[in-house]
């Protein structure tokens, strides 16, 4: 169960993974994801429309901060903290190098996990926050709404997943 990157999105959405079980499986925001992985390796094709695809990860794992689908598709603080524990327990299980925070919301339950206060470490998009044992990374989420209105591009997403494979390679 040991990989390199833990890529933390918020909730399972609606389309995605409550209903097919894998995160950002059949929905949008796994489109950006699964494709960006696949061009830096993590994954083992571009595309995830379905659990049965043959998609396979590589030195990656992908989950989300909460673990049910919340209303508005936004986590509230308390079903963060609620479901912190599950974060936690993977975060021990997976010991990666690197994790990905996919928001703010992500970025502060990570934080909330590793008992950083969340005042020390502001997200910011690519931002890296050198930790004692492992670097987090931020990014914006990639959703729908944020590549339509271009808060997040496809080439912003590329260059954050880059980093984090060159981090994780050696080469910087």
């Amino acid at each position: 169960m040991r990989a390199g990157l833990l890529v933390v999105g918020l909730a399972p959405g609606l389309h995605g993974a409550n209903r097919t079980g894998r995160p950002f499986t059949g929905d949008h925001a796994g489109i950006l994801l699964y494709k960006t992985l696949h061009g830096q390796g993590f994954a083992s094709h571009e595309g995830s429309a379905d659990p049965n695809d043959g998609l396979e990860l590589r030195g990656c794992r992908v989950t989300n901060a909460v673990k049910c689908l919340p209303p508005a598709n936004k986590p509230l603080p308390d079903e963060v903290r609620r479901c912190n524990r599950y974060l936690a327990a993977e975060i021990a299980a997976v010991r990666p190098r690197a994790i990905l925070a996919l928001s703010a919301i992500a970025h502060r339950a990570v934080l909330m996990t590793l008992g950083i206060a969340p005042g020390k470490l502001r997200f910011a998009h690519h931002a890296v926050h050198e930790l004692s044992t492992l670097r987090l990374f931020d990014s914006y989420h990639c959703s729908r709404y944020n590549t339509q209105t271009k808060r997040l591009t496809e080439g912003m997403f590329e260059a954050v997943i880059r980093d984090i494979a060159t981090f994780l390679r050696g080469t910087r």
